[in-house]
């Protein structure tokens, strides 16, 4: 069995897991530590990859040691780090720290893609992983993606032509007052909010779109449109309007993906995986169309 110490620091969360890697292919999360910078960023309105930098030289060693003590080891056999992509300075903290520690140890290392992370999480709560369709959906990133295994080269079906949905999100909640970051408060939001209440339009859904591409500023500009035209207008039902409106097209599009290669499974991974519209969805259009839907748990979609 073999012990692996991983290191995330990609954005603005400095994130250390412990897992074992049993020999039958299994794997066990002995520990996953986080240290979020997110309230220095907050009075920003986004991420400043200065402080977060500087937040990840702050954290990575204490929050190395309490894995560590929450593993119950001493050493790992393996240490491993997000290469990218990612805020510069802060993947070069993570990647220096990782390097530092495995020279100490006198261990390997490894470093692995942060998008390939966010996909392989879901091993945690469903075992291996088949070839799936992967809907990588997060702050920075949107992509369709086709997965033969983890240890094949991953290839792109499609992703966003200017703003991810996480990005959107974000913004979205600005112009609501709900404050950075924005994604849960906008799902809660949108929560008590009617979907049907204002029509939004849902981008590169026309018969000349890419069929597997994705855009959400003009549906970012629809939503500034429709409040600067509607100052008293209902928050949760421009929540809940903006959220349907991306989940109609995240869901539409994957699950066509699936159908099209004929792959019986679709993973959706990354932070806005954790949206509560978006796993309705999707898990409703998945039991129409014949197709598994496997989505980690919450924790294991946001960085960690």
């Amino acid at each position: 069995m073999s012990l692996i110490l991983a290191i995330e620091s990609s954005c603005d969360e400095t994130g250390v897991g412990i897992a074992r890697l049993r020999p039958d292919g299994s794997v066990e999360l002995l520990a996953d530590v986080v240290a979020s910078s997110v309230d220095e960023h907050s009075r920003y309105g986004g991420v400043v990859p200065e402080i977060a930098s500087r937040a990840h030289l702050e954290a990575l060693g204490p929050t190395v040691r309490r894995a560590l003590a929450e593993a119950g080891i001493g050493r790992p056999d393996v240490v491993a780090a997000t290469i990218g992509p990612g805020l510069a300075g802060a993947l070069l903290v993570g990647v220096a720290a990782a390097k530092a520690y495995a020279a100490a140890w006198g261990v390997p290392f490894y470093a692995v893609n942060h998008l390939g992370g966010h996909l392989a999480a879901d091993v945690y709560d469903h075992g291996p992983l088949p070839e799936c369709v992967g809907l990588l959906v997060s702050g920075g990133h949107t992509h369709l993606l086709h997965v033969r295994s983890l240890a094949d080269p991953i290839v792109e079906l499609g992703s966003t032509v200017d703003d991810a949905a996480g990005e959107a999100y974000d913004k979205v909640a600005r112009l609501l007052g709900l404050g950075y970051p924005g994604g849960r408060a906008l799902d809660d939001l949108a929560r008590t909010g009617d979907p049907a209440a204002i029509a939004f339009p849902r981008g590169m859904t026309g018969p000349r779109d890419a069929p597997y591409a994705f855009s959400f500023s003009g549906l970012k500009t629809a939503v500034a449109r429709y409040l600067e035209a509607h100052p008293q207008a209902c928050t949760a039902d421009v929540a809940a309007g903006f959220q349907e409106a991306v989940a109609d097209v995240l869901t539409t599009k994957a699950v066509r993906a699936a159908t099209d290669l004929s792959v019986s499974t679709l993973l959706i991974a990354g932070g806005v995986a954790a949206n509560s519209r978006l796993r309705e969805l999707a898990e409703r259009r998945c039991a129409a169309a014949g197709v598994e839907l496997r989505i980690p748990r919450p924790r294991l979609c946001t960085d960690n």
